[in-house]
């Protein structure tokens, strides 16, 4: 417990200062997050086959290539330029035949490289476009994030006996999940009316919210599956009690996403 406590304390210290600059020093450091989240995602896939590393190397400049296109823009659009998708594509399918041993480097492996940077690739792309937007977007779905992932635990803890999905996540229960779902729609309602946008559609602010608050949940399931997939607990030990990056970031990916389908709508 202490070693995770001194973890968190110190993340914060690193992450907070930067996420109130915002600017270069935010894209930077989204960028740096976004390579080391593609490592842990291809380490994993390593548990079970080599990656070659000439295919590592052109996936780390893929990442970045889509993580950093969309800095040039003052519009709230994510777009990628159809040259990075064409090199995407090409970097990734085109070795398949150079290499020709599928024991070294298969179909299979090159649509995994694909799916791995391009959902990567675009949900650390959007952080630094929902930045640029406004700090108060991404404590919104910070606060939603973090208070559902906590009350989700306590009240699992308290009263929870029903499993939600135990082949995936063996201690998440149903009414974990529940708890969870109010309390972070209560406080991300609360604060975006406060805060964001006090003349909003209340019903359409709440059902926007109980909508990101159980698919970040949804999300932290996807990336648990990924996990016993593989046969790891974690994607990492970059933060000794916590994991990796993706451990740490699998809900707010899944939020992040989610939240860009009504970020012009409220």
């Amino acid at each position: 417990m202490k070693t995770r406590v001194i973890s968190a304390v110190i993340a914060l210290m690193i992450f907070v200062p930067i996420l109130l600059v915002g600017g270069i020093v935010f894209d930077i450091a989204v960028c740096i997050l976004s390579v080391l989240a593609l490592k842990e995602f291809m380490d994993i896939k390593e548990t079970k086959k080599k990656i070659p590393e000439f295919m590592k190397f052109i996936s780390y400049i893929l990442m970045v290539l889509i993580v950093l296109f969309n800095l040039s823009t003052s519009e709230d659009v994510f777009a990628i330029d159809y040259r990075v998708v064409s090199t995407l594509l090409l970097g990734c399918l085109l070795p398949v035949i150079v290499y020709h041993d599928r024991k070294f480097y298969s179909i299979n492996d090159a649509f995994y490289l694909i799916g791995g940077i391009f959902f990567l690739g675009t949900s650390f792309s959007l952080f630094t476009l929902l930045r640029n937007a406004g700090l108060v977007y991404v404590i919104y779905l910070l606060l939603i994030t973090i208070i559902t992932d906590t009350y989700a635990y306590i009240t699992g803890m308290l009263i929870g006996r029903h499993k939600l999905l135990p082949e995936v996540s063996p201690k998440k229960t149903w009414e974990g999940s529940i708890g969870g779902t109010v309390m972070g729609t209560l406080v991300g309602v609360c604060y975006y009316v406060t805060v964001i946008n006090p003349s909003v559609s209340m019903v359409g602010i709440i059902l926007t919210t109980v909508f990101l608050s159980v698919l970040g949940q949804y999300g932290d399931l996807v990336f648990s599956s990924i996990k016993r997939y593989f046969g790891k607990k974690d994607f990492s030990q970059l933060m000794p009690g916590h994991g990796g990056v993706l451990d740490r970031l699998d809900s707010i990916i899944f939020v992040v996403l989610g939240f860009m389908f009504f970020m012009n709508l409220l």
